[in-house]
């Protein structure tokens, strides 16, 4: 089994925005909250929502295709994980102002800020572990 192929090429690039944002987050403090909340969410929707979910639809339906035309052994494994990525899509698209008040209120308590950054870092290690040994 190859250890380098588009799913793992794929599990090793979540892996990396996970971590890299978690220590930016922590590191940032302050300052990535007023970016979150000034600048990536800020009032106003901004355009980059709808070039990142146009995006997104390429890359879970080119991820689908591709399990449909590898033969590589638990591939819907992680096509049905980037699947799930829709759901945030869909509420930055449809309840932008809802996901906003979600990100205020996760940014402004340490211990939900701690138990996302802990669940995505621990989300990380899984995907380098899939893309290592899975595929």
């Amino acid at each position: 089994m190859s250890t380098f192929n588009y799913f793992s090429l794929l599990c090793f690039f979540w892996a990396f925005i996970g971590i890299i944002s978690r220590f930016l987050i922590v590191f940032l403090g302050e300052k990535w909250n007023k970016w979150e909340l000034n600048s990536a969410y800020s009032e106003e929707k901004p355009k980059w929502i709808y070039l990142i979910s146009i995006i997104s639809l390429f890359l879970v339906i080119y991820t689908w295709y591709q399990v449909f035309i590898t033969e590589i052994e638990y591939s819907w494994i992680i096509a049905a994980l980037i699947s799930l990525t829709l759901i945030k899509v869909s509420a930055l698209l449809f309840n932008y102002e809802q996901f906003r008040t979600f990100a205020k209120e996760v940014l402004n308590n340490k211990s939900k800020l701690q138990q996302l950054n802990i669940g995505v870092l621990l989300f990380s290690i899984i995907c380098i572990g899939m893309g290592l040994f899975l595929y």
